[in-house]
Parts: C-alpha cells; sequence; structure tokens
C-alpha cells in the first residue's frame, strides 16, 4: 500500500512523547537529507487545542476532516482511556479503516482502536500494564501483552511508550524499504529493527552472570552475523558462550528478548532485503547468501515475517540504479 498522507487523530490529555514520535517519523523534513517526507497533520475534533500530559498546550490543530483521506492514521495515547474518545474520532478511525487506510495505535491509544471496533477478533499488542483492563473491556481482541508491536489487516498497535518508536519504523520498512528505516533510525539513534514478536520485558529472573557474560554474548551475535549464509545450531552457539545450553537460552532471551532462532531468521530476512533494494542477485542467490537451503525456504520465511514476496518486495522497494534479473 502506498502511504503518502499522514494524520495523527488526538482527544483528551495527549503523551507528549507518543506524539513527539509521530511528528519525529512523519512530520520532521529530512528532504535536505534525501529523505522524502509525508504530508503531515495532527488533528483533534474542530482542531481544538489538546493539553498535554506534562500540562502544556498544543495548538494550531488541524480538524478531523484533514484525516479523512490519510493513508495511516495514528492514534497517541489521550487520557482517560477509561471511556471512549469522542464519536467524530471514532467515526474517523471506522471510516478510514473501512476504505483501506492503515490505523495505528501507540500504547494506551490502542483502546480508542477497541472502543472504534477495530480489534475484534484481531491480533493486537498493549503496554502489559493494561492487559487485563483491556481484555475485560474488549473481550473479542486477541490480545498479546508480550509483544513489542503487532499487526493484523491494516491494524497496527503497540505496547509500551517507547515501542512506539519501534512500530513508526517497522510501518516506514514496509512503506519505504529497509534502507530507508535504517537511514531513519540512525538519525534518531534508534535501534533499527526489533520485531514485532521480541518480549516488551522478561519475566522469568537470570541467574547471576560475570561482568563479561554479556561480552562474550555479543561477541557471539557478531560471529553469527559474519556467518549468515551458514548453518548455525544453538549447541554450537552455547559452546563458545562455554554455558550449557539451557544457560545459553536464558542468557539469550534476558539479553535479546527472543530465542536464537527468531533473532537469527530476522537478522537473515534483513540482509535478503538489503540484497533486494540493493542488489542485481537472483532470489535463488540472495537465498544461498542468506542462509536457506532454496529459494522455496526463502520465499517461504520472507512471506510469513514480511507480509509479501521476496519479488514483490524488490519490484517496490529496489534501488533505481540496479536492474536486478526477474525473480
Amino acid at each position: 500500500m502506498g502511504v503518502e498522507k499522514v494524520a495523527v487523530v488526538v482527544a483528551g490529555e495527549v503523551s507528549p512523547f507518543e506524539l513527539g514520535v509521530a511528528c519525529e517519523v512523519f512530520g520532521t523534513d529530512r528532504s535536505a537529507s534525501g529523505m522524502p517526507g509525508w504530508d503531515f497533520a495532527v488533528c483533534s475534533p474542530g482542531g481544538e487545542p489538546v493539553r498535554s500530559w506534562s500540562g502544556f498546550e498544543v495548538g494550531a490543530l488541524s480538524p478531523l476532516e484533514r484525516a479523512a483521506d490519510a493513508d495511516l492514521l495514528v492514534v497517541p495515547t489521550c487520557a482517560p482511556r477509561t471511556s471512549p474518545p469522542p464519536d467524530a474520532l471514532l467515526d474517523v478511525l471506522r471510516t478510514a479503516h473501512e476504505r483501506g487506510a492503515w490505523v495505528a495505535g501507540f500504547c494506551a491509544g490502542v483502546f480508542a482502536l477497541g472502543y472504534a471496533g477495530l480489534l475484534d477478533d484481531r491480533d493486537c499488542t498493549v503496554h502489559w500494564v493494561y492487559e487485563r483492563e483491556f481484555t475485560e473491556r474488549f473481550p473479542t481482541a486477541k490480545i498479546d501483552a508480550t509483544a513489542l508491536y503487532a499487526e493484523d489487516r491494516g491494524v497496527f498497535t503497540s505496547a509500551g511508550t517507547v515501542a512506539a518508536v519501534d512500530l513508526c519504523l517497522h510501518l516506514v520498512r514496509k512503506v519505504r524499504g529497509l534502507a530507508a528505516a535504517t537511514a531513519l533510525a540512525r538519525r534518531m539513534v534508534a535501534s533499527p529493527h526489533r520485531p514485532g514478536g521480541q518480549a516488551q520485558f522478561v519475566e522469568a529472573p537470570v541467574p547471576e552472570a560475570k561482568a563479561s557474560d554479556d561480552a562474550v554474548l555479543a561477541e557471539v551475535l557478531e560471529w553469527i552475523e559474519r556467518r549468515l549464509d551458514q548453518p548455525i545450531t544453538v549447541a554450537e552457539l552455547a559452546r563458545r558462550t562455554g554455558l550449557g545450553q539451557r544457560s545459553f537460552l536464558r542468557r539469550f532471551a534476558a539479553a535479546t528478548g527472543t530465542t536464537p532462532h527468531r533473532w537469527l531468521t530476522e537478522r537473515r530476512l534483513d540482509r535478503a532485503q538489503g540484497l533486494l533494494e540493493n542488489g542485481a542477485l537472483s532470489v535463488e542467490e540472495i537465498a544461498v547468501a542468506c542462509g536457506y537451503a532454496s529459494a522455496a525456504a526463502l520465499r517461504h520465511q520472507f512471506t510469513r515475517l514480511r507480509g509479501t514476496s521476496p519479488s514483490a518486495y524488490r519490484r517496490a522497494f529496489r534501488t533505481p540504479s540496479t536492474a536486478p534479473p526477474s525473480a
């Protein structure tokens, strides 16, 4: 889907950080750095000012009508979450979704999507603090309160405040490609990619470890990065750290919030995206370079986790100067 027009919709008291995240990603002019921008607006009922949680007023807003033809609508946390936002805002969200626009909620802004009926029978996430309350209010939503962000049929949700950055970069990746998202993350001094399935926090306690353990794990991650084209097993990784497999898995989860298999899969797909965007290799050659036994295996994982086929991704995001073979 092409996303050119982005609207943030707010009412009540807004989280200044989450509003700032949307403005930083979609509303900042970076054309001087070669990054094309978006047609961007922050909208409220009647264009009226809103207050932030920090007490200052946010003014010079656009009316909700400005969001009527937006390709992406973003809802940051707005208090109170315990009651629905104004009908006019809910109507804008419903209408946008019906016409095929993307709708995203940050943290407790996800409640607004629930009040609009957009999360019925949909995968979603929310800040883990709100899981019980959210489940009681929206029992038909398929909530996973351990995920950083989730996506289901054009509806996007993120967990606690900083996860809004991860979701925004995920959206940029889907619209503009991996290179654009990585460049933006670099400008923002942010992690270029944390998978949506990565845990919000680690519930299980992990054993105390020597100060050198994190350095050892970082060394192993670098070792993996240099060998993405090769078979890699948990047993081999554990041996390199000097830990037993179970201890290694606990340490890995504590450091990354995910499993070695998922982390490795994401890194291989990131490499595949980069090669599809910037290289002239065939999908078969890219599969080999990324450690897959066949192009079919790469296509399966890429389509499952990136939502499109490698060839479709290449057509959408390849660098104009490259002329790769058909795949």
